[in-house]
């Protein structure tokens, strides 16, 4: 049987204990042809976790990338410029996974109309065992729209395999041609958790001939910690509030319609300042009104972002890799 080599980068910022169980999970895959890049912006670990990693990287398991930068987006274009595989796969630095995790990636690549593998995830603050049993078989038609799929991808787990507009971060794999022949990069203009990178991504690898490939079986357990990750935004400040307003929109402005815009407009706002399901947000006035300012903050501030864009590529980090 082929194995192709499959790099799986793993970005991480200011993570410990969540850190090492993740590498711990990907070292015990039973794939047998696979790099594991760690690709570091802490600036400082606690001795465990800088003694586990300089062990992993003086005995070959893992490749070690230390940057005095932060950024989820940039270490992830870092990350396939050193990737040696044919199959990149990226996960989050809090994640479970189980030993057939890449097995059940790579296995779908067989399929040469598949670019991109979207793994199922289970967020460990909503996972319970009705969750687990009243997954959906298959996404509705809309979740094929762009101006929307966010809205059924985010918060739906579907248990048949299909065909997807757009993939979770913290699970997707994609075929290292699409970086390399098609020149598609993660934009480094999406800020702070970098919420919508990926499908801002996803949408431009639509130009390609590949599609995106659902599968259930390539599964895992997003721990979703508060802080670190390439970010340290408490979900409730106010930095990071509109900053997730601004990345929605800057990938709307970047990827859809004037109608799909005001589609995506439209349900960020139900969604996500009035709090109507599956937000189940609260629907005290104070609360909303707080939510639409930096619904309002965001929108600008992407404007501005999307402007600038006639004159930057977006690729921050990158170029101070390479000036």
């Amino acid at each position: 049987m082929d194995y192709p080599l499959v790099s799986v980068i793993v970005p991480t910022y200011n993570r410990e204990l969540p850190l090492r169980e993740t590498l711990k999970d990907v070292l015990a895959q039973d794939y047998p042809h696979c790099e594991i890049l760690v690709v570091d912006q802490t600036r400082q670990h606690e001795p465990e976790t800088l003694n586990y990693l300089r062990e992993l990287a003086a005995t070959g398991q893992i490749r070690w990338f230390q940057l005095s930068w932060a950024s989820l987006p940039g270490a992830r274009n870092y990350g396939v410029r050193q990737a040696k595989g044919e199959i990149i796969v990226f996960i989050d630095d809090d994640v479970h996974l189980e030993p057939g995790y890449l097995a059940a990636h790579v296995r779908n690549y067989t399929n040469s109309k598949v670019g991109a593998v979207a793994g199922r995830v289970w967020d460990r603050q909503k996972l319970t065992v009705v969750d687990m049993d009243e997954a959906i078989d298959y996404l509705p038609p809309q979740a094929m729209d762009a101006a929307i799929a966010w809205y059924h991808l985010d918060f739906v787990r579907p248990s048949q395999p299909q065909q997807v507009i757009s993939a979770r971060g913290c699970n997707m794999s994609f075929r290292r041609e699409i970086f390399t022949s098609y020149q598609i990069w993660f934009d480094e203009r999406f800020r702070g958790s970098a919420v919508r990178e990926e499908s801002d991504f996803c949408l431009r690898l639509r130009s390609t001939p590949w599609i995106i490939w659902y599968d259930p079986a390539a599964h895992l357990v997003h721990r979703g910690e508060e802080t670190g990750g390439c970010h340290d935004l408490n979900n409730r400040s106010f930095a990071y509030q509109i900053t997730f307003y601004h990345n929605h929109f800057l990938m709307a402005l970047k990827n859809l319609t004037p109608v799909q815009q005001l589609k995506l407009s439209t349900k960020l706002f139900d969604c996500h300042v009035l709090g109507n399901p599956p937000c189940y947000k609260s629907g005290s006035p104070v609360k909303v009104i707080g939510r639409a300012l930096f619904y309002g903050l965001g929108l600008g501030q992407a404007l501005f972002t999307f402007i600038q864009g006639i004159w930057d590529d977006g690729q921050i980090y990158t170029r101070r890799e390479n000036p």
